[in-house]
């Protein structure tokens, strides 16, 4: 819980900081990514437990990657992590999961995910902003990639890739567990 409740205040502060770095108030952020007000007032508080889909909103609308709403301050040079140390953003109803396992900073950050999609099981996202693109590598099983509507069979040993500010899913397709990485490519800040 005391783990929970750290990454609760690292999230509400650079939540806080992006919104005042981009002069936006909790009104004006809040219609832009589609959260409400309230909501965004207890998230600067440490209070709640924003979704996957809420913390992508935000971070769209505030041109940032999600990892930089839910990072610390920089370890050094080289980062290790185990995506086993990072608690999943996302959890199927099957047992599926997401983990943000790391981004990278400069320019234009690459996050870089790990996800795990149980037969039949579904994560829809919405568009990014203009510029994102998305990488999905399948190292076991198969899934479906399904970007504007349209549907792509990606099978172990395949990589996909798309324009993320189209609505997409991703989909279990196998009768085993489909294991992916995944890419996310943010456009450059134009700060």
């Amino acid at each position: 819980m005391t783990e929970t409740a750290a990454a609760l205040r690292t999230v509400a502060h650079n939540v806080r900081a992006a919104r005042v770095r981009a002069g936006l108030s909790l009104e004006e952020l809040g219609r832009r990514a589609q959260v409400s007000k309230g909501a965004l007032v207890g998230l600067e508080k440490a209070q709640g437990n924003p979704n996957l889909a809420t913390l992508v909103r935000l971070a769209d609308t505030l041109g940032i990657s999600v990892s930089a709403l839910m990072q610390g301050p920089s370890e050094g040079r080289v980062r290790v992590v185990a995506s086993d140390d990072v608690a999943p953003l996302w959890t199927g109803e099957q047992g599926g999961e997401a983990r943000l396992v790391l981004t990278t900073t400069g320019p234009a950050p690459v996050e870089v995910w790990r996800w795990r999609l149980e037969p039949g099981e579904e994560y829809p996202s919405h568009p990014h902003q203009a510029g994102v693109v998305e990488t999905v590598s399948v190292t076991a099983g198969r899934m479906t990639l399904v970007v504007d509507g349209v549907e792509h069979t990606v099978e172990a040993g395949q990589t996909a890739t798309f324009d993320g500010d189209a609505p997409h899913a991703y989909r279990g397709a196998s009768a085993e567990t489909c294991t992916l990485i995944m890419t996310v490519h943010l456009p450059p800040d134009p700060r």
